[in-house]
């Protein structure tokens, strides 16, 4: 079987050879373009794939064009393989949890290439919902090749021109190499080359601890790699609440990885079997071996082949496509998704995006994507999931918020699975019981956090969530506590003593 050359596709493994005839199909012919589009996308990761779909199922005649593997970074590189490499882990942590616990002796060697081989095949298996075949069925234009703008009316694809009514870029992001000496030299992987790995390395390095580097060093430590996790930050996952870090850094040391903080990189210095990574720490030199490195510094926006001049479309190099609150770009007939113009670089809200595009570009909807209430959820171990404000946005509001901090550890649940590490914070302003923001610790934070998430997006208050029934026991009930805090807290002095008058009456 021909495959498609791509470099998260590993030749000569049956399961990539499957999942690149579906995403990128090379005996695939491209249609004859229609006349004029009423909308064409650029790009079939998730921003494209839902905006075509969802615009064809409302009877839109569509065009969607990939240079490279439909489904984008979330199925091939990111958040499917990230997360079956992440439960193998898990596996292998539970494992090691009951030698250590004298529920089982004995010794566990993992075998790496299974676990890598179980990842190219679930990642196979789940690749048909993003391939050439099925957008083909539901009465999409798929069309493989290189799109860019010609004017601002038409795209050229592999020498088709193709004339749209509306038009959306969705071609979203990759991974950035920092300007290190040696580090060109040496055999660097991102996110979209870790995958292809058949055998551990025994050394490992990971420079930047946001959640990609964190995630991703936590599971190779678990497998049993040496890793080193090391960032010029003052801490680990700087976007997330300061304790929610300091947890997950802790769980860092105990799966046996290395984290440094504030390191200045200098250089890769290259050899046969390891090579090394130089870095000053508050001044003094230090060094890490390694035999693999992994980079996660951070992501560009994918516009550089676009012609987005000749559009009309404002963009800058860091940050991307420049678009309003409703996605329209500076031409107003152009509407952008995802990555390549949003600083929420995650799967679900690539798909929420799309989904107003549909309605703002095809039927003069006003949807915002400031109206939206975006999660998120860092898959480490404990995870961390998060909502709305941040503890700094509450630190410039406390006169008018209220902080409300639960313990995992009073969790029945989490203490009989013996998952008590964590917490749960909640922002509250003071008035009005809305809920702002939340930080969930815990090892199901990400399973967790949608129902702070769909109180937030309905306007039910965190003393409401106090009074919703929660099955016993379930980790999820430390919400419940949390609005019953929240009630308690609520009873002033007055209202105490009010009560105790009422309860004197009815003696």
């Amino acid at each position: 079987m021909t495959v498609y050359q791509h470099p998260s596709i590993l030749i000569g493994d049956p399961h990539d050879a499957r999942l690149a005839a579906n995403v990128h199909p090379v005996d695939w012919v491209n249609p004859t373009p229609a006349p004029q589009y009423d909308m064409v996308v650029i790009g079939a990761g998730t921003a494209g794939l839902v905006t075509a779909a969802g615009a064809a199922a409302l009877g839109a005649k569509v065009a969607l064009i990939e240079s490279e593997l439909m489904g984008g970074d979330c199925l091939n590189v990111g958040c499917v393989p990230s997360k079956a490499l992440i439960h193998s882990s898990r596996l292998v942590a539970d494992a090691h949890g009951l030698v250590h616990s004298g529920y089982a002796s004995g010794s566990l060697n993992v075998e790496f290439s299974a676990v890598m081989n179980r990842l190219r095949s679930v990642r196979t298996q789940i690749s048909y919902h993003d391939s050439a075949d099925r957008f083909k069925k539901l009465g999409v234009d798929m069309f493989l090749g290189a799109g860019k703008f010609i004017d601002a009316r038409t795209v050229d694809v592999a020498g088709a021109r193709l004339a749209f009514k509306r038009a959306v870029i969705a071609s979203g992001a990759r991974a950035l190499i920092p300007a290190i000496p040696g580090l060109a030299e040496a055999r660097v992987f991102t996110n979209e080359t870790i995958f292809t790995l058949t055998a551990l390395p025994e050394k490992c390095v990971v420079v930047g601890a946001g959640p990609i580097g964190c995630e991703l060093g936590q599971a190779f430590a678990r497998l049993g790699s040496k890793v080193t996790v090391i960032t010029n930050g003052a801490a680990i996952l700087p976007r997330e609440d300061v304790e929610a870090a300091q947890i997950i850094h802790a769980g860092l040391i105990r799966d046996g990885a290395d984290v440094v903080v504030n390191a200045k990189i200098t250089a890769v210095k290259n050899g046969d079997r390891l090579s090394t990574l130089q870095f000053t720490r508050n001044g003094i030199p230090e060094e890490v071996p390694f035999n693999a490195i992994l980079v996660a510094t951070g992501r560009a926006p994918n516009i550089d082949s676009l012609n987005l001049t000749a559009a009309g479309v404002a963009f800058d190099t860091r940050l991307g496509v420049k678009v309003d609150d409703h996605l329209r770009t500076t031409n107003k007939r152009i509407f952008a998704a995802g990555d390549v113009c949003s600083q929420y670089k995650f799967t679900h809200a690539a798909d929420a995006m799309a989904r107003i595009v549909i309605q703002n570009a095809l039927f003069f909807g006003r949807k915002k994507v400031s109206g939206l209430v975006i999660p998120w959820c860092t898959y480490t171990s404990p995870e961390v999931a998060h909502v709305g404000w941040t503890a700094s946005d509450a630190a410039r509001h406390t006169a008018e918020i209220q902080t409300v901090h639960i313990a995992m550890a009073e969790v029945d649940r989490a203490v009989l699975d013996c998952e008590g590490e964590g917490f749960l914070k909640v922002y509250v302003a003071k008035k009005t019981g809305q809920i702002l923001g939340a930080t969930l610790v815990g090892a199901h934070a990400g399973e967790m956090i949608s129902e702070l998430t769909v109180a937030m997006a309905a306007g039910v208050g965190l003393g409401q969530l106090g009074s919703v029934i929660h099955p016993y026991p379930t980790q999820a009930e430390i919400i419940k506590r949390a609005g019953d805090a929240y009630n308690r807290q609520r009873l002033t002095p007055r209202a105490a003593r009010l009560l105790r008058s009422i309860l004197k009456l009815n003696r």
